[in-house]
């Protein structure tokens, strides 16, 4: 089993920036606290507050799937529902470290 970095990026609709920001946060602690979680960092772009960006480092791609499958994850989705313009994900390996 190998590392497997993520990147997320997150675009928000201008009038829900506080709302998936809020929702945002409340996945840190829990995420972090997941099996096989490395880090779970989230970022803010300085220029455009709409953008939002999670790196993450698992242990494994089986164990972020645990993660992706949790109850926490599907409770963002509810929360944020229509207030996302934009989502992106990328599965990656790190090639020097």
């Amino acid at each position: 089993m190998s590392k497997l970095t993520i990147v997320a990026n997150i675009k928000t609709k201008a009038d829900k920036i506080d709302l998936v920001k809020s929702e945002l946060l409340k996945l840190i602690a829990i995420t972090r606290a997941e099996k096989g979680c490395i880090n779970y960092n989230l970022h803010q772009d300085n220029d455009n507050p709409t953008h939002f960006v999670f790196y993450e480092n698992w242990e494994s791609r089986d164990l972020w799937q645990t993660h992706m499958n949790n109850n926490h994850l599907k409770e963002y989705m509810a929360a944020t529902e229509g207030a996302v313009d934009e989502f992106t994900l990328n599965e990656m390996t790190e090639i020097d470290s």
